[in-house]
């Protein structure tokens, strides 16, 4: 029983582990989630905008310099002004994307084949870009060493970690209260549901969709700075977080907010819980087992509503 008592003290670390990840996952399929309810397409060049916007905050701590780290993190205030300055740009990056190639192919009635496809080819632009301007080696926002601190009996995390735990919770939560009360989250929520009744209704279907691309944007920026904080920034970032971005939307149900977030920490718990008694090697296969199974038992994912 030895083997069995050392597994079972891992288990705790391993959640932890799941939840950090989770969250990651969970910022960047709100987007996903969005475009594929309110735009009616899977955006694949979504995933390049989490690497763009890690390599734009990149740029502006460079400028800035590294700056006095917060307290027992590895960064400074530099690295928050960046991340939120990265998330601007990026937005305005993804309403770009959709001004010069998706907005042309819906004023001619593409259909969602071509829109994919599309997404496809912009996606592998943007990576190509990222190696033109930045080589295809790695960078790191800081090189301060950071200690674990033990958090719960068993769970020990850095303290960066617990900083992205704090402030993806923070940001889901005013997003919440955006979609919620105010006039273009509610337009957005109606699109969503139904967008022959949200024009009928007299909504800005135009305005809704700049919004939606923005924000999707946004947080792929944020997702993609706070991927490349643990541990570090590559060209393939993004790339390699896109079919845990899309089986995070689809498992928590298109076009819910906590459904995404519930399907990226799910997806995060799923990546990380599994490796206790199998090789990491098949990592990336179990949000996929955990999606197929959801999937049988409930079409819509979780938090989706049955059409």
């Amino acid at each position: 029983m030895p083997e069995l008592s050392f597994l079972l003290a891992q288990v705790p670390q391993a959640v932890a582990d799941g939840v950090l990840t989770g969250a990651i996952v969970a910022l960047g399929a709100i987007g996903v989630s969005f475009g594929l309810q309110i735009l009616r397409f899977a955006n694949f060049a979504h995933s390049e905008l989490l690497t763009w916007g890690a390599y734009l905050a990149l740029v502006v701590v460079a400028f800035a310099g590294p700056g006095t780290p917060i307290g027992p993190l590895s960064f400074g205030w530099q690295l928050i002004a960046a991340m939120l300055l990265a998330a601007l740009l990026t937005g305005g990056l993804a309403f770009a994307m959709d001004l010069v190639i998706f907005r042309r192919l819906r004023a001619k009635n593409a259909n969602p084949l071509s829109m994919v496809f599309a997404g496809f080819g912009a996606a592998l632009v943007m990576r190509n870009v990222v190696v033109l301007l930045w080589g295809p080696g790695t960078y790191f926002y800081t090189n301060e060493l950071q200690i674990a601190v033990e958090v719960l009996p068993g769970v020990r995390m850095l303290p960066d970690q617990i900083f992205i735990l704090g402030f993806t919770f923070a940001v889901v939560v005013l997003l919440h209260l955006y979609l919620r009360y105010s006039r273009t989250g509610m337009a957005m929520r109606a699109m969503a549901e139904s967008p022959a009744l949200a024009l009928a209704c007299g909504v800005k279907v135009e305005n809704v969709v700049r919004w939606t691309w923005f924000l999707s944007g946004a947080l792929a920026a944020m997702a993609g700075v706070f991927l490349g904080l643990s541990p570090q920034l590559h060209p393939e970032m993004g790339f390699n977080l896109l079919l845990s971005l899309f089986a995070a939307a689809i498992l928590g149900g298109a076009g819910s907010l906590v459904g995404a977030v519930v399907g990226g920490l799910l997806v995060g718990l799923a990546e990380n819980l599994p490796i206790l008694v199998i090789s990491p090697g098949y990592k990336a296969a179990m949000p996929f087992l955990l999606l197929m199974l959801v999937l049988f038992v409930r079409p819509q994912g979780l938090f989706g509503e049955r059409s």
